[in-house]
């Protein structure tokens, strides 16, 4: 089945959505190596606004690019990341789970890992990596999105991967990271961090509601 003339117009934003996701997913790293220098020389939040500005143009002039190119002094910014995302007497206060977000973390991966293994995907051992961690359910949605582009480019059916991501985002990280932003608004994060999550939480909202839209009959 081809997708309608409206639909094919989708190609450009769902090929932004996927590298949106990707830039998101990775910096979401450890701050060292290639990652630090990219957020110090300013490349990241270039590479944002960029990508960003083709999901919609305001998004991009309202990016603050001076706190995503806040790498701070020596260490601090790596500091930073440990204390709100990787240590803590009882769990870090920020955890980047998604299933130390709801009441059965078990159930959440599962469910998580049915999603990817419905795409045919699973989990790179060599990442270390769990199901419900963030970066890797961006990087889910990177790929969903690169399909959903590629098959409207080739005109073939691309509604189960605009589904798909429209449904991840409603039940996994559009549950839990607007949870997650609070939280670390309330434990004194860098500018870096503050900037990356409220960026973070906007993606994800408004592309759920733009997939959501796109979904409805015609």
């Amino acid at each position: 089945m081809t997708e309608t003339r409206g639909y094919r117009s989708e190609q450009p934003r769902a090929a932004a959505r996927s590298r949106v996701f990707g830039l998101l997913a990775g910096a979401l790293g450890y701050p060292e190596g290639p990652l630090l220098a990219d957020i110090r020389e300013g490349r990241l939040a270039e590479a944002l606004a960029k990508t960003i500005g083709e999901l919609d143009p305001r998004w991009a002039e309202e990016l603050d690019g001076e706190a995503l190119a806040d790498g701070l002094a020596a260490d601090e910014l790596a500091i930073e990341y440990t204390r709100l995302f990787d240590v803590g007497s009882s769990g870090p206060p920020c955890p980047l789970y998604g299933g130390l977000w709801s009441k059965e973390r078990t159930k959440n991966m599962e469910e998580v890992l049915r999603f990817y293994r419905h795409f045919g995907l699973g989990l790179d051992q060599e990442q270390h990596q769990l199901p419900d961690h963030l970066s890797s359910e961006l990087e889910f949605l990177h790929y969903l999105a690169f399909r959903e582009a590629e098959a409207m480019r080739a005109g073939v059916e691309a509604g189960p991967y605009r589904r798909a991501q429209c449904d991840f985002i409603e039940r996994h990280p559009g549950r839990w990271v607007p949870e997650l932003r609070a939280k670390l608004e309330a434990n004194a994060p860098p500018r870096f961090f503050a900037e990356l999550f409220r960026v973070l939480e906007r993606v994800l909202v408004n592309e759920r509601a733009h997939l959501a839209a796109r979904g409805q009959p015609r």
